[in-house]
C-alpha cells in the first residue's frame, strides 16, 4: 500500500524491490538499480501473478464440483481481474 492507502501497481513494487537490491548490492560496490533490474523484477512479479491466477482458477473449478456455476463465475472474475492487470501493465510501457 502507498502512503495514501491505495494499492501499489506492480511497477511500483518492482521499483521498490530494485531499490532494495541496489541498496544491498551498493554495499558491495554496485550502486543504483538499472532499469533492466526493474524490468526483470516486474516480469517476475507478473509471471508469479499469472501462475497464481491459473492455480486459483483451477482450484475454484475443482473444489466446487457440486456448484459448477459458482466455480465458473469465480473463474470468470479471476480471468477479468487478470485481463485488467495485463491491461494496466501494458499501459505502463
Amino acid at each position: 500500500m502507498t502512503e495514501t492507502g491505495k494499492p501499489m501497481r506492480i511497477r511500483q513494487h518492482a521499483e521498490a524491490a530494485a531499490g532494495k537490491v541496489a541498496e544491498i548490492l551498493g554495499r558491495h560496490g554496485a550502486g543504483e538499480a538499472a532499469p533492466e533490474v526493474v524490468d526483470a523484477i516486474e516480469k517476475a512479479i507478473l509471471a508469479a501473478v499469472l501462475e497464481e491466477h491459473a492455480n486459483c482458477s483451477s482450484l475454484a473449478k475443482t473444489c466446487c464440483e457440486e456448484d459448477r456455476d459458482l466455480a465458473h463465475k469465480i473463474a470468470q472474475e479471476i480471468d477479468r481481474a487478470s485481463k485488467v492487470l495485463i491491461a494496466n501493465l501494458s499501459s505502463m510501457r
